[in-house]
C-alpha cells in the first residue's frame, strides 16, 4: 500500500503491470476524503501520453524506481474515462464505475472508510468533512487530511469523496518557497504505411529487324579461244559442218530466315529505403514565472499571500 509520505516518489514515475509491461507515467494521486488515504492514481498512457486512466493504488507498491500495480496493461488502458479536471474530485458515480470495473466491492470500501472515520473521530476533536479540489493548490485537500490529526475538515463543493494530489500538491508538501515551471515538449514519431505497389509484367512485342548478308549466284560468260597446237586435235574431232547444243546449269544463293529463342538477361525487383527530412510543426504550452511586487501604505502589515490563502488557490 502507498502511504501519503510516498506520494512524492510516485508522481511522474513510470507505472508497470505485474508482468513488467510499462503502462505509462503517474500523473495524479487521488485521496479518499473520508479516510485520508491515497485511493487512485491516474496514469498517462498512449504514444504521446495523450490519455489518462485511473488505477486503484491500494494494492500498488513502489519497486525501485517505478510503481507496480496488480492489473494488466490492457485492463488499465480500457478503464472508464474520467474527467480529471472536474474540480479535482471524482464523483461518487465515477468512483463507483471504476470500482465495478476493477472488481472491487463498493460496500466493503464504504465499510472500511466508515471504520477509519469512526476511529479518527474518537482520537481527535472532530471528524473530517468531504474535501474540495485538492489538486488545484493543495488547500482544500489538506483540510481532509487534517482530520487524521483530530482537526475538523472543511466541506467540499465537488460532491465527490476522492480529492486529487498532483505535482502542485507535492510542492506544498515540501514547504519550500520555489515554484516549478513546466513546459510541454513535442515528441514526434513515425508510422509505416503502404504508399503504392510495384510489379514486373512480361509481354511480347514484334520488331522489324534488318541485317545484310552476302549471297552469290552464277552468270553465263562466253569464252572464245583461238585454235592452237594445244587444242587443234579437240577442235577437229567432230564433223566439219554440223549443228550442236551445250547446256550449263546456273546456281544462285538466297537468304533463309530462321528464329531461335535465347535467354538474354534476368530481371528482378528490390526495394531500398531513402531518408529525407520533413519539417513537422505543432504547438506546445510553456509556463512563465514572473515576480510581482505590492506596495503597502504606512502601518499596514498585510501578508502578500493572505488573499490566496483565503481563496484556497
Amino acid at each position: 500500500m502507498i502511504t501519503r509520505e510516498e506520494i512524492a516518489n510516485v508522481l511522474d514515475q513510470p507505472v508497470y503491470d505485474g508482468d513488467g509491461n510499462k503502462i505509462g507515467d503517474a500523473k495524479h494521486v487521488f485521496f479518499d476524503d473520508m479516510t485520508g488515504r491515497p485511493e487512485w492514481v491516474s496514469v498517462k498512457t498512449g504514444m504521446f501520453g495523450g490519455a489518462e486512466s485511473f488505477v486503484p493504488i491500494r494494492d500498488a507498491a513502489m519497486v525501485q524506481d517505478h510503481l507496480e500495480v496488480p492489473y494488466g496493461k490492457d485492463q488499465v488502458k480500457g478503464a472508464p474515462s474520467v474527467d480529471v479536471d472536474a474540480g479535482g474530485h471524482l464523483s461518487e458515480t465515477e468512483e463507483h464505475r471504476l470500482y465495478d470495473y476493477y472488481g472491487i466491492n463498493w460496500d466493503s470500501v464504504l465499510s472500511e472508510a466508515e471504520r477509519t472515520d469512526d476511529g479518527r473521530s474518537a482520537a481527535g476533536t472532530g471528524t473530517a468533512g468531504t474535501a474540495g479540489a485538492a489538486g488545484a493548490a493543495g488547500a482544500a485537500g489538506a483540510a481532509g487530511a487534517a482530520g487524521l490529526a483530530g482537526t475538523t475538515g472543511a466541506a467540499g463543493t465537488a460532491g465527490g469523496r476522492t480529492g486529487r494530489e498532483d505535482a502542485g500538491r507535492r510542492e506544498g508538501m515540501r514547504g519550500d518557497e520555489a515554484m516549478t515551471r513546466s513546459e510541454e515538449q513535442m515528441r514526434i514519431g513515425v508510422e509505416r504505411h503502404e504508399s503504392g505497389r510495384a510489379r514486373l509484367r512480361k509481354y511480347v512485342v514484334t520488331e522489324e529487324v534488318q541485317q545484310t548478308v552476302p549471297i552469290t549466284h552464277e552468270e553465263v560468260r562466253v569464252v572464245r579461244e583461238p585454235i592452237t597446237d594445244a587444242n587443234r586435235d579437240e577442235a577437229l574431232a567432230g564433223p566439219e559442218i554440223s549443228e550442236a547444243e551445250h547446256e550449263v546449269t546456273l546456281h544462285a544463293e538466297r537468304a533463309v530466315v530462321e528464329t531461335e529463342t535465347v535467354p538474354v538477361e534476368r530481371v528482378r525487383m528490390t526495394t531500398e529505403e531513402l531518408t529525407e527530412n520533413e519539417t513537422v510543426r505543432g504547438q506546445v504550452r510553456k509556463e512563465r514565472i514572473e515576480a510581482e511586487t505590492e506596495s503597502f501604505t504606512e502601518g499596514e502589515t498585510k501578508h502578500p499571500r493572505d488573499d490566496k490563502r483565503r481563496g484556497g488557490k
